[in-house]
C-alpha cells in the first residue's frame, strides 16, 4: 500500500482559523437550507397537516429503506430568485426496496406545488442523472401545473419532462408515479406517461381541465371525483394501475412495483466480504485544510488522504507537472482515478499529464473524480510561446471526449478555462457538488475588474481623453463587490451550476453514494481504437 503522509498541522493557527472560517460559512449555509425545508411558510405548512397529509420529504421517509441514505440534489435552486428557495420540489437519490432510485416529490406547500421556471429546470436535471445512470424514477406528485403568471417561462420548455419521461421508458429505465392529491393540466401527464401509476382514494385529482376550466370550454357541469378521482381512474378510464386508501399505503404499494421491477445494476457493488478500510485520518480534519483567502496555496494530498480507502493513493507522474495531482486509489470500494489541483495554475506540463491520465482512465473503465482548485491556464508570452493554448485543448479534448463517468468537486477557485479543463458543469460530469469555500468565475473579482480599467484607460487615451480616477475606483469596487457575489456557491448552486453545496466532512460519504448510482449503468470508457498518446 502506498498511503498518504500527512504533513497537516492540525494544532496549528492555520488549521483553527481555516476551521472557523469554513465553520461559518457552513453556518450561512444551513440557514439557506432551512429555508427550502421551511416550504412555502408555517401558514402553508399546518394548513397541509391539517388536511392529514405528509411534507414532501416526510413522504420521501416513508418510501425508502429504513435508515438508508437519502442524497438530496439541488436543494438551493432558485436561491437569489424571486421564487422560494429550493423551488418547490425535492429531487434526490435513495435506496428502495435495495434498488437505487431517482426520487421527486413536489412541494404543496409552495403554491400548491406549482412549477416556476426553476423546478422545471431543476426537475430536468433530475431527469438526467436518471437517464445516465439508468436509475428508476419514482414522482411523488401533488401540483397544480404551471405556476401561471410564469407560463412564458414554462410552456415551451416544460414539455421536455413528459418527453424525458417516454424516452426513460423506452430505455427500458422504469418509471412510477404516485399522486397525492391535484396532477393538474400538463401535470396529469406525468401520472400518464409513467410506466406505474398509483393513486389515493379521495385524494388523488388527475384531469387536463379541472371542474371551472371544462364548465368555460364545454358548459358541462361535474365534480372533481367524476372527473379524475382515483376510484373514477381506477374502475373507468384504467389510468390508475393501484388504488390507495391513504398516503401510507400508497408509499407501501409503491415499494411494493419496485421491489417486481427485476432492476439490476450493470456492475455489482464491492463485495460486503471484502472490508472497505476508512482513511487513516478523520473526515473532521477536512475543515481545516482550505485557506479562507484562495490566493493561499494548499496541498490537495491532504484532502485526498482523507477521502479515499486506506488513505492509500498510487500517485501518477509525481514529478511531472506537480500544480496537478494525478492517481489511483479506491472509494468505498470503488476504483475512481483522481484529478487534483495543487497550486492553482495550469501549465503546459500540467496540461499533457491531465491528458494522459485521463486516457489512461478510459483504457481502464475507471470513474474519474476532479477536486477543484484552479485560477485557470497560465498566461504570458513564455507560456504562450510554449503552447499553452493547444496544451489547454489537449486536456480540454481529453475531458470532452472520455466517456467514463466523472464527478466533480469545487473545493476553492474554480476559474476561467481551468474550470472546463477540470469538468464543470457544462461538461456534463455525472454528479457535481461544491464546498462552501468554492468560488467560480470568468476570473478572480479583482482581476476582472483590472482588465475592465485597464482597456477603459487605453480607451480614453487613443481618444486624447482624461481619465477620471476617482470614478474608475468606483466601477472597479462595484465591479470587485458584483463578481465576488456571482462567484460565491450559494449563488451558483441557485441557479443549479452544481447539484449541491456540501459540508466538507461528508464529501466521502456524497461520493460513495454518487459512485454507487454511477455504477447501475454500464462504466466504459472512450478507446476509439487507438493507444495512450503521449503528448
Amino acid at each position: 500500500m502506498t498511503v498518504l503522509a500527512s504533513a497537516l498541522d492540525t494544532g496549528g493557527p492555520d488549521h483553527a482559523a481555516h476551521r472557523a472560517a469554513m465553520l461559518d460559512k457552513l453556518t450561512a449555509l444551513d440557514a439557506e437550507h432551512a429555508k427550502a425545508l421551511a416550504g412555502g411558510g408555517e401558514k402553508y405548512l399546518a394548513r397541509h397537516r391539517k388536511r392529514g397529509k405528509l411534507l414532501a420529504r416526510e413522504r420521501i421517509e416513508l418510501l425508502v429503506d429504513q435508515d438508508s441514505p437519502f442524497l438530496e440534489l439541488s436543494p438551493l435552486a432558485a436561491w437569489g430568485s424571486d421564487y422560494p428557495v429550493g423551488a418547490s420540489i425535492v429531487t434526490g437519490i435513495g435506496v428502495v426496496e435495495g434498488v437505487e432510485c431517482l426520487i421527486t416529490a413536489n412541494d404543496p406547500t409552495v403554491r400548491g406545488g406549482a412549477s416556476n421556471p426553476w423546478t422545471l429546470r431543476k426537475a430536468l436535471r433530475a431527469n438526467e442523472i436518471a437517464f445516465a445512470n439508468r436509475l428508476p424514477v419514482i414522482s411523488l406528485v401533488e401540483s397544480g401545473g404551471a405556476d401561471l403568471p410564469s407560463q412564458k417561462e414554462i410552456f415551451i420548455p416544460g414539455g421536455a419532462l413528459f418527453r424525458d419521461l417516454t424516452r426513460l421508458s423506452a430505455a427500458g429505465i422504469p418509471t412510477i408515479a404516485v399522486v397525492f392529491g391535484n396532477s393538474t393540466a400538463g401535470g396529469a401527464y406525468v401520472p400518464g406517461m409513467s410506466d406505474h401509476t398509483v393513486m389515493i382514494k379521495e385524494r388523488s385529482k388527475v384531469f387536463l381541465g379541472g371542474p371551472p376550466l371544462v364548465k368555460m370550454a364545454t358548459g358541462e357541469e361535474s365534480d372533481d371525483e367524476s372527473l379524475g378521482g382515483a376510484e373514477m381512474h381506477a374502475r373507468t378510464s384504467g389510468l390508475a394501475d393501484h388504488y390507495a386508501v391513504d398516503e401510507a399505503d400508497a408509499l407501501r404499494q409503491a415499494r411494493r412495483i419496485v421491489a417486481r421491477l427485476n432492476h439490476r445494476k450493470a456492475h455489482a457493488d464491492p463485495s460486503p466480504d471484502a472490508a472497505v478500510e476508512p482513511p487513516k485520518y478523520p473526515a473532521e480534519e477536512l475543515l481545516g485544510i482550505v485557506p479562507g483567502d484562495l490566493k493561499t496555496p494548499f496541498d490537495p494530498r491532504e484532502v485526498i488522504a482523507r477521502l479515499v480507502d486506506g488513505s492509500d493513493f498510487d500517485e501518477f507522474k509525481p514529478l511531472y507537472g506537480p500544480s496537478l495531482v494525478t492517481g489511483w486509489a479506491r472509494l468505498h470500494g470503488y476504483p475512481v482515478g483522481i484529478l487534483a489541483n495543487a497550486q492553482g495554475v495550469l501549465f503546459s506540463a500540467e496540461s499533457q499529464k491531465a491528458a494522459q491520465f485521463i486516457q489512461l482512465a478510459n483504457q481502464r473503465d475507471i470513474p474519474l473524480l476532479f477536486l477543484h482548485n484552479t485560477t485557470g491556464y497560465m498566461v504570458g508570452k513564455e507560456y504562450e510561446q510554449g503552447g499553452i493554448i493547444k496544451h489547454g485543448a489537449m486536456m480540454i479534448n481529453a475531458v470532452s471526449n472520455s466517456r467514463v463517468p466523472h464527478l466533480s468537486v469545487l473545493m476553492g477557485a474554480s476559474y476561467g478555462a481551468g474550470h472546463y479543463g477540470m469538468c464543470g458543469r457544462a461538461y456534463d460530469p455525472r454528479f457535481l457538488f461544491a464546498w462552501p469555500s468554492a468560488k467560480s468565475a470568468v476570473m478572480g473579482p479583482q482581476q476582472l475588474a483590472g482588465v475592465l480599467s485597464i482597456v477603459a484607460r487605453a480607451s480614453a487615451a487613443a481618444k486624447g481623453q482624461p481619465y477620471d480616477d476617482e470614478a474608475d475606483a468606483g466601477l472597479r469596487a462595484m465591479v470587485e463587490a458584483q463578481i465576488e457575489s456571482e462567484s460565491l456557491p450559494m449563488f451558483l448552486s441557485g441557479r443549479l451550476y452544481d447539484d449541491g453545496v456540501i459540508d466538507p466532512r461528508d464529501t466521502r460519504t456524497v461520493l460513495g453514494l454518487c459512485l454507487s448510482a454511477i455504477h447501475t449503468a454500464p462504466v466504459e470508457g472512450a478507446r476509439g481504437g487507438f493507444g495512450v498518446f503521449r503528448m
